[in-house]
């Protein structure tokens, strides 16, 4: 199940030392998550599963965000790195007299298996409830499209997921600790995050080999030079990826780019071959009822109908499109633009590394709206990228300011928040 510490994890091993920390855990309801090693997540997530509670998934591991999950619920506590380290060391000797036993456990598909959090549109935690039955069923379907890729080459090995994502997030969860869980594949323990780690990592496990990670990485891949075991499949999600770098990494590492469409809210509902395909293959019984500002998405494992700010249009054939976020659209002077369309003219600039256009002014201030952008593009000034950029870009979205930095301020899965673009405008860091 798990690669962990140069040494392969089998099940029975692994649910040893799940059994170790779940005698460990101290009374409570819901174990907060801290834990920064995949190894150590995985074990502590199944520990709370194992005593009947819940995990705690907060946006960040800063102490006031911490302490907001904590107080929104009592009969918590923490469990971090160290903690499961010493429930292990001190329950080895009892392990080994275990033998071959170990804890085995069933959740009724009811129990709330975890309470992700994002911050929320006011920047208060906002809780996602996610159900035991519901995680059963989307790792079913996320496996069910990654082994359609895998099986025309592998057939039915067990593959093995190095992952460049936290598993705090949802992404990183649903890939990197469920599918290990629920899908009879192997998960790497570690999170690398630059080329040659992720080389490292990927040479450490046997083929089949998936690699979970995001565009900010894959640009990093594709501008390494560095060589890189065969890779089956690679997974993209946390931001749009394009067409153009996902075909450069399936020359590269020769293999199958496979890009997923999902939420918190939701988790993964659909992917595509984006190398080749605009439109999304939707999850079978996954219901959208679009409208001009969103889309309502259902299913039958959903505890609720949920709602998301994605504009799209349904197409034949159980697919979609996706035309542009609700609060991605801006307007100036009267027209209407996509931020996501206009960073990704930036990036197709030839020089431009990394860049992100958005909207300085919050919506319903009362000033005009213009865009700007942020831009790291070491051999071009900002009058270079701008002149190409207006071969594209209506005058009306060209970026004031458009600021030239050594890298963008993203967090531990790539995205941008508001906050740290606003201060990186400002000059700060």
């Amino acid at each position: 199940m798990l690669w962990s510490q140069g040494q392969v994890v089998t099940a029975g091993e692994l649910m040893r030392q799940v059994a170790a920390v779940a005698r460990a855990l101290p009374e409570g309801r819901h174990l907060i998550n801290l834990c920064e090693h995949r190894d150590s997540f995985l074990i502590a997530c199944c520990a709370a599963l194992v005593r009947g509670h819940t995990n705690l998934l907060p946006s960040s591991r800063a102490d006031g965000v911490v302490e907001e999950v904590a107080a929104l619920n009592p009969g918590s506590y923490r469990c971090d790195d160290e903690f499961v380290r010493r429930a292990g060391d001190a329950d080895s000797e009892e392990r080994k007299d275990v033998g071959a036993t170990y804890c085995a456990f069933e959740l009724p598909g009811d129990h709330v298996a975890v309470k992700a959090y994002t911050s929320g549109s006011t920047g208060a935690p906002q809780a996602h409830t996610k159900l035991w039955r519901s995680f059963s069923r989307s790792s079913a379907l996320n496996a069910m499209r990654m082994r359609e890729c895998l099986e025309p080459v592998y057939g039915s090995a067990r593959p093995w997921i190095v992952a460049t994502v936290p598993p705090q997030h949802m992404y990183g969860l649903e890939t990197s600790v469920l599918l290990a869980l629920l899908s009879d594949m192997a998960v790497h323990g570690g999170r690398p995050l630059f080329p040659a780690d992720i080389a490292a990592a990927l040479e450490q496990v046997p083929e089949p080999r998936v690699l979970v990670t995001t565009p900010v990485h894959m640009r990093a891949i594709a501008a390494s030079g560095q060589k890189f075991p065969r890779v089956a499949l690679v997974l993209s999600a946390t931001a749009p990826l394009d067409a153009a770098l996902a075909k450069q990494i399936e020359s590269q590492l020769d293999t199958t780019v496979l890009e997923m469409f999902g939420s918190t809210e939701t988790c993964v509902i659909a992917t595509r071959r984006t190398s080749n395909e605009q439109s999304w293959h939707l999850y079978p019984e996954v219901m959208l009822e679009p409208d001009a500002e969103g889309v309502n998405v259902n299913a039958p494992w959903f505890a609720t109908q949920m709602r998301l700010q994605d504009v799209i249009e349904r197409q034949p054939g159980n697919r979609f499109v996706v035309r542009g976020r609700n609060a991605d659209m801006v307007d100036v002077a009267g027209k209407r633009a996509s931020l996501g369309d206009l960073t990704r003219r930036l990036l197709a600039i030839p020089g431009v590394e990394d860049a992100v256009v958005f909207q300085p002014d919050a919506a319903g201030s009362g000033v005009v709206r213009r865009v700007a952008a942020l831009v790291v593009a070491p051999t071009l000034t900002p009058e270079a990228v701008l002149e190409q950029l207006a071969r594209s870009v209506d005058p009306a979205f060209i970026p004031r300011p458009l600021l030239k930095v050594a890298s963008l301020p993203r967090n531990e899965v790539g995205k941008l928040p508001r906050e740290r673009l606003l201060a990186a405008l400002r000059g700060e860091r």
